[in-house]
């Protein structure tokens, strides 16, 4: 457990400076070793792009826990970069949030958000997201503060009230999850500067925030609201989507394989997936 715990210390580490960070959007092994190559501080998993890189599906909760799980566990095989997950409404009911947040502690996670958004979509909501009552959303965090076996780990509520009902609400909302035990409030859909600086004056742990205008994403003053990361959307998955399709259309086209540009050199490629270590553990094991 010694190499999870490091890595869960150095997002709490992330979490009590007095700044703001930009986390790396994560899917796979080989995109936590990209991240890790260039210099991110942390990576972030989302729901959403776990449901298209395991199923090619959109984000409807069509993914399972233990899928979301293997997927984590894989990431956290290939990389030591400190790693949030987005375990969207911990599938399910309050024992299904709990035993989430044991699976992935156990798949090596330093810190996940549990929302409280009704999820999946019920029968005649018509595309129109709703949100859990603030009750339930308590116990929901409640349960996955008692899943947790390693304090170390962080634990989020997320919420996204600013954008569906009200800052106030959105407040009501972050103090009730505070209350029950959670480290951080994670805020999604927050309408602009002002919305963000009501919230920010009255919650006192970190805020982590999921997107936001263009001119709220001044990391400095962003730090001096609490917010310790800023997540940018997932372009790195839509980036790959497009290059792998323009090469695949070019070769079927009839382009010639030395021809393709814009692919990664054999250095790049044997340093991300540590070609010279395999080189020499095999010369000594076999």
């Amino acid at each position: 457990m010694s190499r999870w715990s490091s890595r869960r210390r150095e997002f709490r580490e992330i979490l009590e400076t007095q700044h703001c960070v930009y986390p790396a959007s994560i899917y796979d092994p080989i995109s936590a070793r990209i991240a890790e190559n260039v210099g991110y501080e942390m990576g972030m998993y989302a729901g959403s792009l776990a449901a298209l890189a395991v199923l090619a599906a959109p984000d409807l909760i069509l993914l399972t826990q233990t899928e979301f799980a293997q997927q984590a566990h894989r990431i956290g095989r290939a990389s030591e970069l400190p790693l949030f997950a987005d375990a969207d409404h911990g599938y399910g009911n309050a024992l299904n949030v709990k035993r989430t947040v044991e699976e992935l502690e156990f798949a090596g996670l330093a810190g996940l958000a549990i929302e409280d958004t009704d999820l999946p979509q019920p029968f005649g909501q018509e595309g129109k997201a709703s949100l859990l009552s603030m009750e339930e959303g308590v116990g929901k965090m409640r349960a996955a503060i008692e899943g947790r076996a390693d304090p170390e780990m962080v634990i989020a509520g997320r919420t996204s009230a600013a954008a569906m009902t009200s800052s106030d609400d959105a407040i009501a909302r972050a103090k009730a999850y505070v209350g029950a035990g959670v480290d951080a409030i994670f805020l999604v859909g927050v309408p602009s500067r002002e919305a963000l600086e009501t919230i920010a004056a009255e919650i006192k742990v970190p805020l982590l925030l999921g997107g936001g205008a263009k001119d709220m994403r001044d990391p400095a003053w962003l730090a001096g609201q609490g917010v310790r990361f800023l997540l940018r959307g997932h372009h790195t998955f839509t980036a790959s989507v497009q290059a792998i399709h323009d090469t695949m259309q070019a070769l079927r086209d009839g382009v010639e394989p030395e021809d393709i540009t814009g692919t990664a050199s054999g250095d790049l490629m044997r340093m991300l997936i540590k070609g010279e270590d395999y080189a020499r553990q095999g010369k000594d094991w076999l």
